[in-house]
């Protein structure tokens, strides 16, 4: 396996690897990652489809890509994805998946026409005073010290900030700021998560500081990810020919180890009553992703509060079994051992008539019904005890959608705290107590909000024990390598594979380590798209040193003299060119 760039390798259509014929291979989950490395086995690694099966134990595809409407309870999102340009894999794997919307096109087809068409950018980020503009204007609000602490963190070794906490990092100003805010609320970044992914982070994104505040850097589909990205994925992969094991766990792998020299031997499963083991040979591939941000997920109700599931996590069982095999296997309770710590809830709104969407649109400052950009992304209620965020997206959201509704997605990081106007912590609240909270910091008149909440939506509350499990802080070899050193037949995927320099709570991390696991395993002949290397382009770097100073010109030590001596040498250079272009300089 090797990364590469440009479209000299982009285009090309690699060799059938030797022996491919002769090989199967057997995926444990049926998530984003699964879908997709089977896609790649299936295109890239010339394998039939009928070689492929994909456990898992619910009873539908896409793991934490979701998007459903529960009978009774009404819809549900636990979460949205927030999608740019430079999904290098991602774009990679869905410009061959076709459209379900629009013939003769891909998924990318459709993708990119519509944000062409409907670019993506929020007219109000931040609310205070039950949804008064909160007026950050698109400003950071960094004083020095906390610049100079964001330049440290980027220049620093990634064994310099292992297992640092983002607050023993960063003093109060930055954890203070505008920057901070938008940073924490739009990635789900908490005080005590690691410095290092957001060391991470900042070199991923570093092209889009300055679409932070307005929500400029990012694309989202037409519809729920569960429909516009599952959905499409899982039918290719079905007329392929791929086969699906559903209510199928897996509970062990057993693995041979000579030397170096590893090898998986054989998986145990089990499916409703029935208990069993498939033996695995050396050119039986198997594919686990392990972890899991959406484990023991509960839905509550408009009435019933979602519960917290703090009992048995299957995926998590079954990483530890593994992890318990072998030093290289990685250190699950690093990250599904603190619940308290990566914990939040998210409620899915549904409106039943036009009351609460008038106060979505004096917000959003856009018709909810156009059908187009409506929000840009989350608003977040800057003084909520809950710190509470909320976003409509284009509506639609789900096809079976009435046209009359509109489908909110709020969620908040501190699940724990009583809320403003329902004194309660969220965990505990009813899907109609969470909407009052929200109707609340919405601006919804008070006498009003107790009748609007009960008549006038549907909630569904979901608790999510581990789905900021990622960011616990960590060191190298907490996560297994994708595909561990001496492997001959298998690897591991997802969130807490270690790729290298992309970052994870991604689609594109998604589809980046079973791709690197496929190309692995089958010596592909072709590249596989690197990381965007904005982190090394001056211009970019430039761009953000300014953005990150809400525009101010940098100090030149020295003063006039300073300033003169900089002038002298750059003056009718490439360099002075740049420092001009990019306003570096007074």
């Amino acid at each position: 396996m090797r990364y590469t760039s440009g479209n000299y390798e982009a285009f090309v259509r690699p060799r059938k690897p030797e022996g491919v014929e002769n090989k199967t291979a057997t995926f444990v989950g049926a998530g984003l990652a699964s879908l997709s490395g089977a896609a790649f086995l299936i295109r890239d690694g010339q394998m039939a489809g009928d070689r492929i099966t994909i456990l898992e134990r619910l009873p539908l595809p896409g793991g934490a890509l979701d998007g459903i409407k529960e009978p009774k309870k009404g819809f549900v999102i636990r979460g949205g994805r927030e999608m740019e340009d430079h999904w290098e894999c991602l774009w990679d794997l869905f410009r061959d998946i076709p459209s379900l919307e629009i013939e003769g096109a891909s998924v990318l087809d459709e993708f990119y026409w519509l944000n062409r068409d409907d670019p993506n950018y929020s007219l109000q980020r931040a609310t205070v005073n039950q949804g008064e503009d909160a007026k950050t204007d698109g400003r950071f609000g960094l004083t020095e010290k906390a610049q100079k602490e964001i330049v440290k963190l980027f220049m620093a070794t990634r064994e310099q900030v292992e297992n640092v906490r983002i607050d023993e990092f960063f003093g109060r100003e930055f954890l203070d700021s505008h920057f901070w805010m938008y940073w924490r609320t739009m990635f789900a970044f908490e005080e005590w998560h690691s410095v290092l992914e957001m060391k991470l982070y900042l070199h991923r994104f570093i092209h889009h500081i300055g679409g932070l505040p307005d929500f400029t850097a990012l694309k989202f589909t037409k519809y729920n990810q569960y429909e516009s990205l599952v959905l499409p994925l899982y039918t290719w992969l079905l007329d392929k020919g791929v086969r699906f094991e559903f209510h199928t766990e897996v509970t062990d792998v057993d693995f041979a180890f000579d030397g170096d020299r590893k090898q998986a031997t054989a998986l145990h499963w089990k499916k409703d009553d029935a208990e069993g083991i498939t033996d695995l040979g050396p050119d039986d591939l198997l594919f686990m992703t392990i972890g899991s941000l959406t484990e023991n997920s509960d839905n509550g109700d408009h009435h019933t509060p979602a519960k917290l599931d703090e009992g048995p996590a299957p995926a998590w069982d079954l990483w530890r079994r593994i992890a318990a095999k072998h030093p290289s296997f990685g250190h699950p309770d690093v990250f599904g051992a603190h619940i308290a710590e990566t914990k939040w809830e998210s409620a899915t709104v549904t409106t039943l008539d036009r009351r609460i969407p008038e106060h979505i649109q004096r917000i959003a400052k856009r018709d909810p019904f156009s059908g187009k950009v409506v929000t840009g992304g989350i608003v977040t209620a800057q003084d909520s005890s809950w710190l509470l965020s909320w976003t409509v997206n284009r509506q639609p959201h789900f096809k079976q959608q009435s046209p009359d509704q509109i489908v909110v997605w709020v969620y908040s990081l501190f699940v724990d705290r009583p809320g403003d106007y329902v004194k309660k912590p969220m965990q505990e609240c009813t899907g109609e107590e969470i909407t009052r909270e929200w109707l609340f910091h919405m601006g919804v008149p008070v006498d009003q909000i107790d009748e609007l909440a009960a008549t006038g939506a549907k909630t569904v509350p979901v608790m999510m024990p581990y789905v900021t499990a990622f960011f616990m802080p960590r060191k190298a070899g907490d996560r297994p390598d994708v595909v561990p050193a001496g492997s001959v037949n298998f690897a591991f995927l997802g969130q807490f594979a270690e790729s290298g320099r992309d970052c994870i709570f991604t689609t594109e991390y998604s589809v980046r380590t079973p791709m690197e696991a496929v190309y692995t395993l089958l010596d592909i002949d072709r590249g596989i798209p690197e990381v965007f290397n904005s982190t090394y382009d001056v211009r970019t770097l430039l761009a953000a040193t300014i953005r990150l100073r809400d525009g101010e010109p940098v100090d030149v030590p020295g003063g006039p003299i300073g300033r003169r001596l900089v002038h002298k040498y750059t003056h009718d250079t490439q360099i002075g060119e740049l420092l001009k272009e990019y306003g570096v300089l007074a």
